[in-house]
């Protein structure tokens, strides 16, 4: 690497050396590199359906490239990739096999998107995670991360399989059942306090508890925590003062909760489970005192830094996760999604505001699609709101995205993508910003996911189906003679898990008419029922998402708020209300019109799958 920051070790052992000269020379040589991806892609798949449909014959220029293949969505692959679903073997998409689908946290009609990915996606990604230690270990204060262990709460999700026998999951629970993790070397810098039948525990309660309490067992030995994201570490924590009186009993007597049922996780915990008194007091009096600032720092007080994604709608926990580390240092190592693994932060101790990913060119064939935002009436309002980009190109459009190397410093991007596996010229939906080059490849800030409104852990939902599940709603305040006039929406954090509120004011239109509450908690709950798989199944199964809530303000508060957007500038021909707030002032003025409050009565319902598999 090149000169490296003040406090940075210079040194390093032969794998740290290895994996260092590699991001060194990849980004050096960035532009030959994603040549010769192309290349490689287009070579291997040359016999496709999808590349023969576009006339590609072979060839593997990026002139002939762009020049043949559009640029697509999912909704363009949907008929291709419901084919392979239901088991048309044929290379379709890619000419090696489609070993399962990746289930993406974006959603098309509601469902999981599909992403397939062929068996040689797993090294690839094996290969990015390979590189995070050597990047950390350059830095001084973590020299001895092989002396101690990391405390990562791991987790897998549902998984099902699709009429053609392909398993259809997320990507880190096909990672985690991978050779690759359970099967993975010893490595001291990545050794870990929970045994890997409490990671691939299929009950998330069972789960969560018996890594905790393992990581408690090994407190003083803990000198990393983490999780993926920063909404699942709060709630591990959450999960920890709910249960800390169970954990202590657990420890002093060395006897497991009984509710613990999966043997392989007994079997795994009764390896480290022995009668310590001694701690279970540590731990009880820590737990128990009134205020639980700096919590973590006290019960593993070796912990140097947090492990967490707190960039795009993870920026909202990052008081929460200070208030709970005691200010460690909040860490982003690598950007990923079901469709690709892009890169990682070269300088993980940055401050989560300048986080910014380097995109490693051997990954995928990358280019980038210019976004032009138009900051929203009163832009306080919806803070930086997601870009409207047309799903469909134009043929100017087209030929505005540019290589990898051609981006410009400052310059916010649609980032498209030519995988492995076969996705084409593929829109990921991810809004990024320049921020500077590591030698030739660039590094970008995550700015937002295109049209999302609301996200609470991996849900995303969009303005238009937000709409479209108010609208369901409503339906139960017709025979009441009730009228929704306006709403928005607020991802509320402040609870954990966090949920989602929406903002109503009503017309009653007959004054001795009023609705019950009953009739408010079922449109609480089919506001749930209208959205997508992905928060359904947070909210029925993961339990990452609290139930939903409507607040009804007093009549005249949506006047209110546009008389506050007007007073900051806004123009009145111009201004419609916002279908989702951030700034805290609008969320105090909201709070304070409030007249009642309703929460949905139960989670909403939700299987594994896809409700319909095979194409209409």
């Amino acid at each position: 690497m090149p000169e490296a920051p003040m406090g940075v070790e210079n040194r390093a052992n032969d794998r740290d050396k290895r994996a260092l000269e590699f991001i060194e020379n990849v980004t050096r040589n960035a532009d030959e590199v994603q040549a010769q991806v192309l290349a490689a892609i287009l070579t291997r798949n040359a016999d496709t359906e999808y590349l023969n449909k576009y006339g590609l014959n072979g060839r593997t220029d990026r002139a002939t490239f762009k020049k043949c293949l559009p640029v697509i969505t999912y909704d363009d692959l949907k008929s291709e990739i419901l084919r392979i679903a239901n088991g048309d073997t044929s290379p379709i998409l890619s000419a090696h096999p489609v070993s399962e689908f990746l289930t993406s946290s974006g959603t098309s009609a509601g469902e999981r998107k599909l992403m397939p990915t062929i068996q040689e996606e797993l090294e690839r990604k094996t290969l990015l995670y390979s590189l995070l230690m050597p990047v950390m270990n350059q830095y001084r204060y973590m020299q001895g991360l092989d002396k101690g262990k990391g405390m990562y709460f791991f987790f897998i999700k549902s998984e099902a399989k699709t009429p053609g026998g392909l398993l259809a999951r997320p990507v880190l629970t096909s990672y985690y059942k991978s050779r690759y993790f359970k099967e993975r070397p010893y490595d001291p810098y990545n050794v870990y306090t929970s045994p890997n039948p409490t990671v691939l525990c299929p009950d998330a309660h069972q789960s969560m508890y018996s890594q905790l309490l393992c990581g408690l067992l090994q407190n003083n030995e803990v000198l990393r925590m983490g999780a993926v994201f920063a909404s699942g570490f709060i709630r591990a924590i959450r999960f920890l003062e709910v249960h800390w009186r169970q954990f202590c009993l657990d420890i002093k007597t060395g006897s497991l909760n009984r509710e613990v049922t999966d043997p392989s996780v007994r079997d795994a915990v009764g390896e480290l489970l022995h009668p310590n008194p001694e701690l279970a007091d540590f731990v009880e009096r820590q737990c128990s005192v009134q205020s639980w600032q700096g919590i973590i720092t006290r019960l593993w007080p070796n912990t140097r830094y947090i492990d967490v994604i707190v960039t795009g709608a993870m920026a909202q926990y990052i008081p929460t996760l200070d208030y709970y580390s005691g200010g460690l240092p909040l860490v982003c190592t690598m950007y990923a999604s079901s469709e690709c693994y892009f890169g990682l932060n070269l300088k993980p101790l940055c401050k989560p505001s300048e986080v910014s990913y380097t995109l490693l060119p051997n990954m995928a064939y990358f280019e980038f699609l210019p976004v032009h935002r138009k900051q929203e009436e009163a832009g306080v309002i919806l803070e930086s709101p997601a870009p409207a980009i047309p799903k469909t190109l134009d043929e100017k459009e087209r030929e505005e995205l540019v290589e990898l190397v051609d981006v410009k410093l400052g310059q916010e991007y649609e980032l498209v993508v030519t995988t492995y596996a076969g996705l084409n010229r593929y829109r990921v939906g991810d809004v990024l910003r320049v921020t500077g080059f590591y030698n030739a490849a660039p590094q970008f800030h995550f700015v937002c996911r295109q049209n999302v409104v609301l996200s609470i852990d991996s849900d995303k939902t969009d303005e238009a189906e937000l709409h479209s599940a108010v609208e369901n709603s409503v339906k139960h305040l017709q025979p009441f003679d009730a009228q929704l006039i306006e709403y928005t929406s607020y991802a509320d954090t402040s609870t954990i898990p966090g949920h989602y509120v929406l903002y109503w004011e009503l017309r009653l239109n007959t004054k001795d008419c009023s609705v019950p509450s009953s009739v408010y908690e079922d449109c609480c709950l089919t506001v749930e029922e209208s959205l997508n798989s992905v928060y359904r199944q947070g909210r029925a199964s993961d339990n990452s998402i609290g139930p939903l809530e409507i607040r009804v303000v007093k009549e005249g508060t949506f006047d209110e708020l546009m008389d506050y957007a007007l007073s900051r500038g806004a123009s009145i021909n111009q201004y419609k209300a916002p279908r989702c707030i951030k700034f805290a002032p609008i969320v105090e003025l909201l709070n304070s019109r409030v007249v009642h409050s309703y929460f949905s009565p139960q989670p909403p319902q939700w299987a594994p799958g896809c409700r319909k598999w095979v194409a209409t």
